[in-house]
């Protein structure tokens, strides 16, 4: 009994001699990886590829402070109607020249660019287009750790040593084929960085990074212990968190709508070399690959049913539908698909060809009024959601202004006539440089005659009582 006791104490002994240098070997492997860790994560990289981001690193590193948000005003002073009015139908009198619409040259289907290379590493679809580029993936091993300013200058660390350099000939590129504007481009950005990482700040890291290598005026900053992105914008950006540096106002758009005004960490100091701002006009339309979707929508007008029909791409609706509140120039000026409005002008065509100019831009505002139900984008979605003339179409539902950027760009382009918004602290309608009688505002000396897509059933020349003697808040000018 002894000998067997003797045997297993021997045992136990060897045991634990096995477990300590076990411990001994895992504990030098675990500390030899966390100082690998360290090293890779830490901000004591000395050898920088660029000068810019040496320079950048101790800007980094310097005393952040804290700054206060200012919520941006929303669109309108006054809540939208949540119905429209209606007046009794009346004849407009047949005044001014003949009207024969001119049809625009149908353009060939456009090219699809094929952006999958074989040789690329990272693969999305980007509205419908198939997207590969070149990425570093070891970058994916870059975390937001510790928690603080010393994690963000980690990550920062991580990437700037890394072969960042094709990622950014690859979105370059992108960007041109595709005709992409900067908030695309944001958008591209932002998609690259959900597929590399799993944690929002992380993605937001990334992005920040990227969008300086490209030019842009990003910050990045902490607010209750996230990473956020602040984007300098040259105009006003709608119910989001406004930051003031300077004479420069940067928006804090992860609380678009949220009505929250997060107080943030971050510094002063810009990326050397980013002087580009976050830019939401469209001077032309992203060329995607096209989803395309057909609609036929009516409306009736003394007994008489009207169809049109048309085509959309459901790649660039959901493109549009992305967008911030931008100002209300870049709503009314944004192009429209070539496709669609060819569609629309043969369909009303066969309508106004030969009629006078009265009763031909009366039947557009009719359209208008009538072929799209009325409902505030308060009840459709939640929160102000003012519409590109695309979008419109697109959406069974439309408020006051959504139905203004649509007829302005319809009169515009059919009858070449000079159109504004015609905006008040709760309404929009539209103002046309034509010589009629009706109702009426000047805008400097040039007088607008009042055609308002909300108010069912109305002539051109006729405003809604409500406003006949209100001055309006604001013009917005088409170009």
């Amino acid at each position: 009994m002894q000998q067997n006791k003797d045997g297993e104490q021997n045992l136990l002994k060897l045991f634990g001699l096995f477990s300590l240098l076990f411990f001994l070997v895992d504990a030098t492997l675990f500390a030899k990886s966390f100082e690998d860790f360290k090293h890779t994560q830490s901000s004591s990289f000395t050898h920088y590829k660029d000068v810019q981001d040496k320079e950048f690193n101790t800007y980094l590193h310097s005393s952040w402070q804290e700054y206060t948000a200012k919520k941006t005003q929303n669109f309108y002073e006054k809540p939208k109607p949540k119905s429209t009015q209606k007046i009794a139908p009346r004849k407009i009198g047949n005044v001014g020249p003949l009207i024969n619409i001119l049809l625009p040259k149908i353009e060939s289907k456009k090219e699809n660019f094929s952006l999958d290379q074989k040789n690329q590493n990272l693969h999305l679809l980007y509205f419908g287009q198939k997207i590969s580029l070149n990425v570093d993936l070891n970058i994916k091993s870059a975390q937001f750790y510790p928690q603080n300013q010393n994690g963000i200058v980690s990550f920062f660390n991580v990437l700037v040593h890394s072969k960042y350099e094709n990622s950014l000939h690859d979105i370059k590129k992108i960007t041109s084929k595709l005709a992409l504007n900067s908030w695309a481009e944001y958008l591209l950005v932002k998609q690259i960085s959900e597929v590399l990482y799993r944690r929002k700040d992380e993605q937001r890291l990334y992005t920040w990074f990227i969008l300086n290598k490209l030019g842009y005026d990003v910050k990045v900053g902490l607010s209750e212990k996230h990473v956020v992105l602040l984007h300098w914008s040259k105009k006003i950006i709608y119910a989001t968190s406004r930051y003031s540096f300077a004479e420069k106002k940067y928006y804090l758009l992860s609380s678009y709508t949220m009505g929250k005004q997060p107080r943030v960490y971050t510094y002063k100091q810009k990326y050397p070399g980013a002087h580009k701002a976050l830019e939401l006009s469209l001077k032309t339309l992203p060329n995607f690959q096209e989803d395309i979707h057909s609609k036929t929508v009516s409306f009736h007008q003394f007994g008489v049913e009207y169809p049109i029909s048309y085509t959309y791409d459901k790649n660039l609706i959901d493109f549009l539908a992305t967008y911030p509140q931008a100002d209300y120039e870049t709503y009314f000026n944004a192009p429209f698909s070539p496709r669609t409005y060819n569609e629309i002008a043969e369909g009303m065509k066969k309508y106004l060809d030969g009629k006078k100019a009265s009763e031909a831009i009366n039947f557009v505002l009719n359209f208008v009024q009538k072929a799209f139900i009325y409902e505030s984008d308060q009840e459709q979605f939640g929160h102000e959601k003012v519409m590109f003339a695309y979008e419109t179409l697109y959406y069974n539902k439309s408020d006051c202004e959504d139905r203004a950027t649509l007829f302005a760009f319809l009169v515009k382009k059919l009858f070449h006539i000079s159109a504004v918004g015609v905006k008040y602290k709760d309404h929009m309608a539209i103002g046309l440089n034509i010589p009629m009688l009706g109702d009426s505002v000047y805008s400097g000396t040039k007088r607008y005659l009042i055609a308002d897509p909300t108010y069912i059933d109305a002539n051109i020349g006729e405003s809604m009582p409500k406003y006949k003697s209100i001055v309006p808040q604001k013009f917005i000018y088409l170009k």
